[in-house]
């Protein structure tokens, strides 16, 4: 079967999204609960109409996820990208910010933005090889642990 990125349209998605967001980075990062509640608040908030949301699946099973939303100032937002580790090493953090970016553009956005900490070196790395540019940085402290918040932007035009 082997690697597959699809709509999060299948029941269950969506509490997957969450739960594993919530445990992964508490167990990864040392988050506490806020950040899990921050994650079912994003996927609460998704408008099936304007949003889209993707799941990543290795031989069946869940192993990441991604979505792209329109931010308030009319800007494509990456938001809630995910690899559990039973997915990592296959390129799985790396087509599900292509699925995104080939989205945004097929939306006509003219650039897309994310929010990342400085503890999501793998992440961070995917973002930059694609050409984002760190616009922000922020020490801040969320979910418990001291961060130093990122805003990385990308033009698509």
């Amino acid at each position: 079967m082997g690697v597959v990125i699809r709509p999060a349209d299948r029941p269950g998605d969506l509490g997957w999204i969450v739960q594993a967001h919530g445990e992964l980075y508490a167990r990864e990062l040392g988050w506490d609960a806020s950040f899990e509640r921050m994650v079912a608040n994003v996927v609460g908030e998704l408008d099936p109409e304007d949003d889209a949301v993707w799941i990543a699946e290795l031989d069946g099973r869940r192993v990441g996820c991604v979505s792209c939303v329109t931010g308030d100032d009319g800007e494509a937002v990456l938001r809630i990208l995910l690899v559990h580790p039973d997915g990592r090493g296959h390129g799985i953090g790396s087509r599900l910010v292509d699925t995104c970016l080939a989205h945004a553009r097929e939306r006509g956005f003219k650039r897309l933005r994310l929010w990342t900490t400085n503890r999501q070196a793998t992440a961070r790395e995917v973002y930059l090889r694609r050409g984002f540019v760190l616009v922000d940085e922020q020490p801040q402290r969320r979910f418990g642990a001291d961060v130093v918040g990122e805003t990385y932007r990308l033009e698509l035009v």
